[in-house]
């Protein structure tokens, strides 16, 4: 009776192994719904590059955060910006960020996974600017978002819009808003367990359409325009750790006027959940 007993509770062990590494996963550049279980705690140490032109820029940034329940997580992020253009370099804090996750819809079945969720992040003016005008953006800007993820054990697909509301300078400066679509999509080619290395691999699609900015009322002409971007990844995984990287190669560029069009950027990151 015991040994009949523990067949299906051993089974059901098996299975939330096996499942488990589908919960933690989001896209590298866009959006997905996933959060934290209760009490959660999330380090993240991240590396960002970016050039277009003679702009290279290099970002290293601290992330933390932290589940207040099962479906609401929050945190922050720390980032120190490494900034070269015309044989001039300039280095210091860049802006500081807070932000919020609420997963508002959840559909289990076996071996798959969908939700959604809503996001809000605050980027307040703290860059070292009395180093150098390039460090920070001068401005408290806002960012909200929707995201979508489907999640299995072979095959993942994530969709998000973003709208990134700007601020104004002292100056007068308003950049313009932007709103940022992604749709992603991911292959796990080999089935692991929980206690086995775990690779997915990714590609998405980012696109971002932007507004001109304008100063003192002004519009400015070389400003705003679309660009879209194809992003290969992937996500390495093993119990609680993670290493996460890709690059975003520029399919297609649609700026106002007279602008540096983008040649890539790059993100890698190591992630521990506590």
């Amino acid at each position: 009776m015991f040994l009949k007993k523990l067949k299906p509770m051993s089974t059901l062990l098996a299975l939330g192994l096996v499942s488990s590494p589908v919960l933690a996963h989001d896209p590298i550049f866009g959006q997905g719904p996933h959060v934290l279980f209760k009490d959660g705690v999330e380090v993240a140490t991240e590396f960002h590059s970016s050039k277009k032109g003679d702009e290279l820029e290099n970002e290293f940034g601290l992330e933390l955060k932290y589940g207040i329940t099962g479906d609401w997580a929050m945190g922050i992020e720390l980032p120190y910006e490494i900034k070269a253009e015309g044989g001039t370099v300039s280095s210091g804090l860049g802006d500081s960020a807070v932000f919020t996750k609420y997963r508002f819809w959840r559909k289990d079945t076996k071996g798959l996974q969908e939700s959604a969720a809503i996001s809000l992040k605050i980027i307040s003016d703290t860059g070292d600017s009395a180093k150098s005008p390039a460090l920070g953006s001068g401005t408290t800007d806002s960012v909200v978002g929707l995201s979508y993820g489907y999640e299995g054990r072979t095959w993942y697909r994530w969709a998000s819009v973003r709208h990134r509301q700007n601020g104004t300078t002292s100056a007068g400066l308003k950049r313009g808003s932007k709103t940022l679509v992604d749709f992603v999509v991911g292959i796990r080619p080999t089935l692991t367990s929980y206690t086995e290395p775990d690779m997915v691999y990714l590609l998405e699609l980012n696109g971002e359409l932007g507004e001109r900015a304008t100063l003192n009322g002004t519009t400015v002409a070389n400003s705003g325009g679309d660009e879209w971007f194809i992003s290969p990844g992937f996500m390495w995984t093993i119990k609680n750790f993670a290493v996460r990287g890709g690059v975003q190669l520029p399919v297609s560029s649609n700026l106002n006027g007279i602008q540096d069009k983008s040649d890539y950027r790059m993100k890698l990151s190591f992630e521990w959940h506590l």
